[in-house]
């Protein structure tokens, strides 16, 4: 009985420990990814809007966005934001699978319908934005 007891004490401390180390490198990732969304993105976007972001033109054209009725740089940031998120998002749940390849088939299955649900949620919100600014 104290022996069990022992062994579901030490089970729970690693599990929290792996825990805990997920959570710091999904934390870092995100920081990151921002930063790099940031300057290879969102500054190239910032000095030639010409160049829109595959991002960008995916949200405008699926949600039919005009760009001269939002704040284009709030945009930006939003998408970088949530870019980075679905990034760490992903990669933590794949830090919780122990098998490689399993890791691997997992993340890819994410990431498509991750990035599409966050971006029709900024979508959706751009386009009322739109909409109550007329």
């Amino acid at each position: 009985s104290i022996n069990k007891k022992l062994i579901n004490i030490s089970i729970r401390l690693i599990i929290r420990d792996i825990m805990k180390e997920n959570i710091i490198l999904t934390v870092l990732s995100f920081i990151l990814v921002l930063i790099i969304y940031e300057i290879f993105i969102v500054n190239k976007a910032k000095k030639n809007r010409e160049k829109l972001p595959v991002e960008i033109k995916y949200i405008i054209k699926k949600y039919k966005i005009d760009l001269d009725k939002i704040n284009y740089n709030q945009l930006l940031q939003m998408v970088a934001i949530t870019s980075a998120f679905d990034i760490s998002l992903i990669a933590f749940v794949m830090s919780m699978i122990p098998n490689f390849g399993l890791e691997l088939l997992v993340g890819l299955i994410l990431f498509v319908p991750v990035i599409f649900v966050s971006y029709s949620f900024i979508g959706k919100r751009y386009r009322k934005k739109m909409k109550d600014n007329e």
